[in-house]
């Protein structure tokens, strides 16, 4: 894959940090610089435009406030009010940095960052900076798109999309706690940021935390947040992720991944509205909104113990089922033309797709939903050769096609299909689909959620 056309700078005074993410970036992004100071940011400013700024929040040995980072954010909005700038600190000043994002800036990341979330965030800013640039422009949209470009929304024309919508509409201006459902790649947080964007929170923060993403042993410092001293490397307090959250709204993704024992004290957050850092024997009042989301099936977990009934009732006050693409195939058009429209932007090609390729693109099943149409869309403008895309420049890759051949020595692959002719030999029963693999149906459960089957 090409780099990402887009001017990215970072600015921090550790050598190391700076060197570590101009190797990572340059990877991705076509250019990247690096500033070790603020002495020369106003001309470095004013000779250049960024499509995202990385920001160190202590800029100098031994100050550890953040409030350097607070200034510089200011003077860079000041320059350019609609500058993506990103927030990093190394030492868990979650306040400081919600602080920020409230002042302007467009999220933050701690260090140690990991690479993929920081790459998706980065990612997302260069999203928004280019819907700014095209705001500026005169329209040239797509007629058969209504697009909601800060958070790739599209709106479909189909009767289950638009069910969907119409739930989103009358929920988004209501404080109801939400649970999405749906199958990988169907677009579950695209969903949750448009009922926050309609919402009264919307000018407050906006809180992803990917619970599959996160290790077992930090969920609960990561969700529920520390004192100092609360354990070995509680170095400083830190406010966690629901206490971020505080006055706008909690998205938790893959809620599903929740341990037992965590289940009840969020459950306990959601009855009280208050929360305890961990070491702390202090309660915080908090306010926020809780969406959730899941492809897995929480009704089958509560009867195998593996989820608390009650918080499943408190979590699914309004339930969203977001449609499979292969059952809203009318809405295949407006997609596909959609991330034409951003691929041939972004590799500067020119393409229109035939009657005959989108006869093809709407014919298939789509198991990786609108994900895997993203990237087939993405793969088809990398390759090809000619304006008119026809039906041979889209390759698909159903893994539900797939036996096991002398060619296949993946261990993943050789694992999903293991898993998917469990499955097909129980007819569907999780816990004789997990005996015959030999593992646990959790493990089977976290295993689903991991390849997105």
């Amino acid at each position: 894959m090409g780099l990402i056309n887009s001017n990215i700078l970072i600015i921090d005074d550790n050598q190391q940090i700076r060197e570590s993410l101009e190797l990572f970036l340059g990877r991705h992004f076509s250019k990247v610089s690096s500033l070790a100071s603020t002495a020369n940011l106003v001309s470095v400013l004013q000779k250049q435009c960024f499509d995202v700024i990385l920001l160190d929040m202590n800029l100098s040995v031994g100050k550890y406030s953040g409030n350097e980072g607070l200034f510089w954010l200011k003077e860079i909005l000041t320059r350019d009010s609609k500058a993506i700038v990103i927030l990093i600190t190394a030492y868990g000043k979650v306040e400081l940095a919600v602080s920020g994002i409230k002042q302007g800036a467009f999220d933050f990341v701690l260090k140690p960052w990991d690479n993929q979330k920081l790459l998706s965030t980065i990612k997302a800013g260069i999203k928004l900076r280019k819907s700014h640039k095209e705001t500026d422009k005169p329209q040239q949209e797509h007629p058969d798109n209504v697009i909601e470009q800060e958070y790739d929304y599209v709106k479909g024309q189909s009767a289950e999309i638009k069910n969907t919508e119409e739930i989103i509409d009358k929920v988004a201006p209501t404080d109801a706690n939400i649970l999405i459902l749906g199958e990988n790649g169907t677009g579950k947080e695209v969903v949750a940021r448009e009922i926050h964007r309609k919402s009264l929170r919307n000018k407050q923060i906006f809180m992803s935390v990917d619970l599959s993403a996160l290790n077992e042993n930090l969920f609960e410092s990561e969700l529920f947040g520390y004192v100092k001293g609360a354990f070995t490397d509680a170095k400083e307090d830190r406010a966690g992720k629901i206490e971020a959250a505080n006055g706008g709204t909690l998205f938790l993704d893959e809620i599903g991944n929740l341990p037992m024992h965590l289940q009840s004290k969020l459950l306990t957050v959601l009855q009280t509205k208050t929360i305890t850092r961990i070491g702390s024997s202090e309660s915080r009042k908090i306010d926020f909104r809780l969406i959730c989301a899941t492809n897995k099936p929480l009704n089958l977990f509560v009867a195998d113990n593996l989820f608390r009934e009650d918080l499943l009732f408190r979590i699914n006050t309004v339930q969203i089922d977001v449609p499979a693409l292969r059952n809203r195939k009318q809405d295949i058009p407006v997609l596909s033309n959609y991330f034409l429209n951003k691929f041939v932007v972004r590799y500067h090609k020119e393409f229109t797709i035939s009657k005959t390729a989108m006869q093809k693109l709407k014919a298939y099943s789509w198991p990786g939903n609108i994900r895997e149409l993203k990237h087939t869309i993405e793969r088809a403008v990398i390759l090809g050769n000619k304006n008119l895309l026809s039906p041979d420049d889209f390759l698909f890759t159903n893994l539900n096609e797939k036996t096991i051949s002398d060619d296949v020595i993946n261990l993943e692959e050789l694992e999903k299909i293991a898993i998917q002719k469990a499955i097909k030999k129980s007819k569907g029963n999780m816990s004789k689909a997990a005996e015959f693999l030999g593992v646990s149906r959790t493990t089977l459960y976290s295993k689903l959620s991991k390849y997105g089957l």
